[in-house]
């Protein structure tokens, strides 16, 4: 089957984040595809390079990041709801007259239209997070 993922929190404040993790490796250990895993609303913290939990807590980017790799997962941040909350790439951050950017390499910022094709190329479209 081929899934497309929605990530609608954020990777510290709801558990969203981290079933969605689980959900994605889980099912791509058992041979199913994943299209596209897209972060929208709070979901596109997940996607910050500047996170840096306590040693003894999860690395929730950095997890999404190894299972991107892993597997060349199309990571992608909703444009409009990264710039509400402050992430940017480089081509986002020149644009909009910032001096840094901070996401995360394995991430890439698009529009809503990555959303739409995921589900409409993908069997379900699963959704974490309000």
């Amino acid at each position: 089957m081929k899934f497309a993922i929605q990530v609608n929190e954020g990777p510290y404040t709801h558990q969203a984040s981290d079933t969605a993790y689980q959900f994605t490796k889980a099912a791509l250990e058992k041979g199913h595809e994943v299209f596209r895993v897209f972060f929208y609303h709070d979901g596109v913290n997940n996607g910050t390079r500047l996170t840096t939990p306590p040693q003894d807590d999860r690395n929730v980017i950095n997890r999404w990041a190894a299972l991107a790799e892993q597997y060349n997962l199309d990571l992608v941040i909703c444009v409009a709801a990264a710039q509400r909350r402050g992430i940017a790439d480089a081509d986002e951050s020149k644009r909009n007259g910032k001096d840094a950017d901070n996401i995360h390499p394995r991430f890439r910022i698009s529009g809503l239209g990555q959303l739409i094709e995921a589900g409409i190329q993908s069997d379900r479209l699963v959704v974490f997070g309000d």
